[in-house]
């Protein structure tokens, strides 16, 4: 049976990939940050990122580098790819919107809607499920939507001040922005050439009920690579989940 929202979902996606990963040192002294390996994996979050698009329908690739851009394309050219990858460096910051932007200049479909992660996000879910609930609610752009695990212990109490139990790493009660995206065609054109999108499209957006959040299924898998400590509980994440 033909699948009738197939026509609708996205085929390409912009990988943000030009940050320095400060936080990540040494392991990004001499490479970017997508770069660094999960423990026991032996792949690159990239490497990751890319086999996962691919198995969500995605077939062309723009990787926006930056921090050390030579180390990612050399590893790009020389990997075997399940997608086809073109790569874009920045001559100027640009800022976070306007380096998005600058990304999907490149797209090979400039009149078709697209996806976009951040370059150290380490998750799995259905990007098939998201773009359905990004058309079905006419947006411009959809945001998934973690609940991360907060690092410390919770205690519940009862409405007497007794403490009744003890949550080691709970979810957090609020949602946050996960990094993945779909975004209509014209969202592009919403970008600034210059500046952080956070902060003027989707706020803009979002007033016109035209920004949506996609929640991240129950039991999907997500993680953000910042630290040292991430690539630890990564590793043991994944040896726990069989991957």
């Amino acid at each position: 049976m033909t699948d009738p929202n197939a026509a609708s979902r996205p085929v390409q996606a912009v990988v943000l990939a030009g940050g320095q990963g400060s936080r990540l040192r040494p392991y990004t002294d001499d490479r970017p940050k997508p770069m660094v390996e999960i423990p026991g994996t032996g792949t690159p979050i990239i490497g990751h990122q890319l086999v996962w698009l691919a198995e969500e329908g995605v077939t062309d690739v723009v990787v926006s580098c930056g921090h050390l851009a030579e180390v990612l394309q050399d590893w790009l050219k020389s990997a075997d790819l399940p997608v086809r990858v073109t790569t874009v460096v920045e001559t100027e910051p640009l800022g976070r919107g306007g380096g998005l932007r600058y990304a999907a200049e490149h797209l090979p479909h400039p009149d078709k809607p697209w996806y976009a992660t951040n370059g150290d996000i380490w998750t799995r879910f259905s990007l098939r499920d998201m773009a359905d609930f990004h058309t079905e609610r006419d947006a411009v752009a959809t945001l998934a939507l973690a609940r991360p695990r907060i690092p410390w212990g919770a205690v519940q109490t009862d409405g007497f001040g007794h403490i009744t139990d003890f949550i080691e790493s709970p979810p957090s009660t609020f949602e946050i922005n996960a990094g993945v995206y779909v975004f209509s065609p014209e969202f592009a054109e919403l970008l600034p050439e210059r500046g952080d999108h956070e902060r003027t499209t989707f706020p803009h957006l979002a007033r016109e009920r035209r920004l949506a959040g996609f929640p991240l299924p129950q039991g999907a898998y997500w993680r953000a690579i910042d630290t040292a400590k991430d690539l630890t509980e990564a590793a043991k994440e994944l040896a726990a989940l069989g991957r």
